[in-house]
């Protein structure tokens, strides 16, 4: 899979709203997951304050879910994986210094059970693909609620690529991130963007500041 075209997909969905405005339960894991807002998807979607190093591709954006976001968020199976969806939300970030890439993707469900049900849904059926055929599992240890990650290449000269999905309480999040250069993205730089993505959508979802972000 050609690196550009990987990125592409993810880009597309980021861009597309700024125009318009698994494993096993984790030790610890809050039992406050509330439902969140189109203000608090926002939130929770990484800024320029939760980055830095990066700059920003598509700024954070949330839209009320409708039949186009379901195309763009859950594209299998007509629409699987989007019911009783309320949100969907994105950012993007580039690092020049190492020619990386990363999208950050969310869906917000009407309640847990809803998120739980669509995780399974989504990661087999559309988001588990997005690395690359030879992509390989990566841990991301304990991690959300439920988590599965891939690390693979995604161009001709072995650039590597990877995707993060975890489920936080009633949120599924995503992290898809790619570079032009070997250095680019590795393993704890993958396992660093999903933990700053859940970590901000745990927080909105106790009631707290939503604060999280790289090296904090």
């Amino acid at each position: 899979m050609v690196m550009r075209q990987w990125w592409g997909a993810a880009i597309v969905a980021a861009l597309l709203l700024t125009g318009c405005g698994g494993g096993a339960q984790a030790d610890g894991a809050s039992d406050k997951a509330a439902v969140l807002s189109e203000d608090q998807v926002r939130d929770v979607l990484p800024d320029d304050e939760a980055m830095p190093g990066w700059k920003r591709s598509a700024r954070p954006t949330a839209v009320k879910m409708n039949d186009l976001y379901r195309r763009e968020a859950c594209p299998i199976k007509r629409n699987a994986g989007c019911e009783d969806s309320r949100f969907f939300g994105a950012s993007a970030f580039r690092h020049d210094g190492n020619a990386a890439y990363v999208s950050f993707l969310m869906i917000a469900y009407d309640s847990e059970e809803a998120a739980e049900r669509a995780y399974g849904v989504l990661w087999d059926g559309h988001y588990g693909e997005k690395a690359g055929p030879s992509a390989k599992s990566l841990e991301l240890g304990p991690l959300g609620d439920e988590r599965d990650a891939r690390f693979g290449t995604s161009g001709f000269n072995g650039e590597p690529g990877a995707v993060t999905q975890t489920r936080v309480g009633t949120t599924l999040l995503w992290t898809e991130s790619a570079s032009t250069g070997k250095g680019g993205i590795d393993q704890e730089k993958v396992r660093e963007l999903a933990t700053v993505l859940a970590d901000r959508s745990r927080q909105a979802q106790n009631g707290d500041a939503v604060s999280a972000g790289l090296g904090g």
